[in-house]
């Protein structure tokens, strides 16, 4: 694979999308042919060339194909509407259409957001899927919604997390203690590395790389799909496969600007973006599972964990006691409903 993501990924995961939009399109384009031009915008803080930005132009050619040009969704990707907590106050002021966001972050505003990123809570991606499509994610909904935002139906997919280091490989709990690690802003991120013993800080995605650069950091935990994409592998030397969370991206829309378009717009544009966010689930899953030896060609050197261990350390230490306490019962019982008993 070159430095970018792979073109064939790429092209091949392209054409499935347009069949995924195309193939269910219900209004045909004459509907659309008269009424005011809609220009909606779409801001990331993420590279260009991620997927999620990839497949969300996918949707917005079909989007405007299929509304015969009348509605543009423009896509504004590598944070030049700012990082996540600035997109997140533009949205909901309505100076944005829509924003990708980890549920970490919405978390800020929608505290129960986060606990898709329970660490250790998921096992594999059957698990994830049936919690986010199922009764778990429509909670997360139903609370966005209380806060002014509009959560698509399909939450996108970052994956499941590693560490990766540019001082030392993280084998067992013990190798974290003290370790300088950036992380999302999110309370959650923060006190599950504590627990461990790290030193984490927030820091946002667009500032990562030059934090790594200069030391602020020793390293950083993300999907190997944002590890290649972002191009960490040029100032981080080893990679440990924790699995330790499943993060994924919660496309949101402004609940200033959506309620005001008309409906046959709302559901031209929900259907494409929902679409374009299966056929990147499985791209993203797919990079995952074939960046590691790609990344090891540019030097990184990986090396396994017992996540077992990690998990046992959370429990003995009352994490996730003490997150149960945060989220209720009644959330933490759904969480348990997909992930089994944690606390």
């Amino acid at each position: 694979m070159t430095q970018s993501l792979s073109r064939r990924t790429f092209i091949a995961s392209a054409g499935a999308a347009a069949a995924a939009t195309v193939t269910g399109a219900l209004l045909p384009a004459r509907v659309f042919a008269q009424g005011a031009p809609i220009t909606l915008k779409y801001a990331s803080s993420l590279p260009d060339r991620h997927p999620l930005n990839a497949r969300m132009k996918d949707a917005a050619a079909a989007i405007r194909k299929e509304t015969n040009g009348r509605v543009d969704l423009q896509i504004y990707a590598n944070a030049q509407m700012g990082g996540d907590t600035d997109m997140l106050s533009q949205v909901r002021a309505g100076g944005v259409d829509f924003i990708p966001l980890p549920g970490a972050i919405l978390s800020t505003l929608v505290p129960v957001a986060s606990i898709e990123s329970v660490p250790f809570a998921f096992k594999n991606y059957d698990d994830v899927w049936a919690a986010m499509d199922g009764g778990l994610g429509q909670h997360v909904r139903a609370e966005a919604a209380k806060a002014g935002l509009i959560a698509m139906d399909k939450i996108w997919n970052n994956g499941f997390r590693q560490v990766t280091s540019s001082t030392r490989p993280i084998r067992t709990p013990a190798d974290l203690k003290g370790f300088k690690i950036r992380v999302l802003v999110s309370p959650l991120w923060t006190s599950m590395f504590k627990t461990l013993g790290a030193a984490p800080t927030g820091i946002s995605i667009n500032e990562t790389y030059s934090a790594l650069q200069t030391k602020v950091v020793e390293g950083q935990e993300n999907p190997l799909v944002v590890v290649e994409a972002a191009r960490f592998f040029e100032v981080q030397k080893y990679c440990s496969m924790t699995d330790h969370i499943w993060s994924g991206f919660w496309l949101l829309a402004s609940g200033k600007t959506w309620p005001k378009l008309p409906k046959d717009v709302q559901e031209v544009v929900a259907r494409h973006v929902n679409a374009a966010a299966l056929v990147q689930r499985k791209e993203v899953m797919d990079l995952n599972a074939s960046l590691e030896p790609a990344l090891t060609a540019k030097g990184v050197a990986f090396n396994k964990v017992d996540q077992q261990a990690f998990r046992s350390e959370l429990q003995k230490k009352g994490f996730y006691a003490e997150w149960k306490k945060k989220y209720g019962d009644a959330s933490w019982a759904l969480l348990e409903k997909y992930a089994g008993q944690l606390s």
